[in-house]
């Protein structure tokens, strides 16, 4: 019997551990789940500081009932705000409070710094190379003709 080629997904689950470790300790050091980083990195990186919650557990990979957890715990911690638009009470909307804002600003020159480590471990070109293509992978659908 034929060995099974390497599998794709435990390659990329290793590959998110190994960078995960360059980032973990900051994150232990300021009470901030990886989840709660995310969110907090996609609110402030977002044109208007503000996402409604479908948007937000799409762009940082949570599902939704995870998603309500983080929220209510960012919120308990006064990092984010929930509101619901008066023209659609529908709607949860999620924007980053001033404390969310410092937060992120206190702690972006050190994920700067360990995003620097890893760029300069694989160099310029196969850093970028990876990003390029993890951006395909990204974009890829099951259903696509390929």
């Amino acid at each position: 019997m034929a060995r099974p080629t390497p599998s794709l997904t435990l390659a990329l689950l290793q590959a998110r551990e190994s960078a995960m470790d360059f980032f973990r300790p900051h994150l232990n050091r300021n009470n901030i789940t990886e989840q709660q980083w995310r969110v907090i990195r996609i609110l402030w990186q977002s044109d208007e500081q503000t996402l409604e919650s479908h948007q937000l557990a799409e762009l940082a990979c949570i599902l939704r009932p995870s998603l309500t957890g983080v929220l209510v715990r960012l919120e308990q911690n006064g990092l984010v705000h929930r509101w619901k638009p008066e023209s659609d009470q529908r709607r949860l909307c999620i924007t980053l409070t001033p404390k969310g804002n410092a937060l992120f600003d206190d702690m972006k020159e050190e994920m700067m710094r360990q995003y620097q480590k890893i760029q300069q471990a694989l160099g310029k070109e196969k850093y970028r190379t990876l990003m390029n293509l993890l951006a395909e992978v990204k974009d890829l659908h099951p259903d696509d003709d390929v």
